[in-house]
C-alpha cells in the first residue's frame, strides 16, 4: 500500500493538471477575456463574435453551404443554424438553396452584410492588438502554431 501524497508533494506532482495552472484553464479564461472584450466592440452594431466569425467566412468565400462554414468554424450545425437565422433577421445574410443540390442551403452577404467589411476588422483588430500587447511578432507567431497542434492533437 502507498503512503499518501502530503500537500506539497500531491501540488508538486500534480500541479500541471490543477485549475487555474493547466494550460485548458489559461486558454479558456484568455478565450473568455478576448470574447468579451471583442463582444463589448461589437455591442454597437447589435453583433456578437459568433456573427463576426460566419461574416468572416463569407467575406472570404461568399455562398458557402451551412455546413462548410461550420466546418470551417469548429461547430455543430444547429449552433450555427440559430446563428444564421438571427442574421437573416437583421438582413445581413440570406439563405439560398443550392440549384444543382436542393439538400444543401448556401449563405450568401446581403450589402449590409458586405458593408460590415469596412468596420468590423478593425474593430477585432483593436481586440486582438489589446491581446497581444507586449508579445512579439515572434512569440505571437509560436503560440499560434502551438494552438494549432493543440487542436489537432485534440480532434
Amino acid at each position: 500500500m502507498s503512503t499518501p501524497l502530503t500537500k506539497l508533494e500531491f501540488l508538486k506532482k500534480w500541479r500541471h493538471t490543477l485549475a487555474p495552472y493547466n494550460v485548458g484553464h489559461k486558454l479558456k479564461l484568455a478565450s473568455q477575456l478576448m470574447y468579451r472584450d471583442f463582444l463589448e466592440r461589437l455591442e454597437p452594431y447589435g453583433l456578437t463574435p459568433f456573427h463576426y466569425l460566419v461574416l468572416c467566412c463569407l467575406w472570404e468565400e461568399d455562398g458557402l453551404s451551412t455546413s462548410a462554414i461550420a466546418e470551417k468554424l469548429g461547430q455543430l450545425g444547429a449552433t450555427l443554424t440559430g446563428v444564421v437565422d438571427r442574421m437573416e433577421d437583421r438582413k445581413l445574410v440570406y439563405r439560398e438553396r443550392d440549384p444543382e443540390d436542393r439538400r444543401t442551403v448556401r449563405i450568401w452577404l446581403t450589402p449590409d452584410g458586405e458593408k460590415l467589411k469596412e468596420v468590423l476588422p478593425q474593430i477585432g483588430e483593436q481586440t486582438v492588438d489589446k491581446a497581444l500587447k507586449g508579445i512579439s511578432q515572434t512569440e505571437q507567431e509560436l503560440v499560434l502554431k502551438v494552438l494549432d497542434r493543440i487542436a489537432a492533437n485534440l480532434a
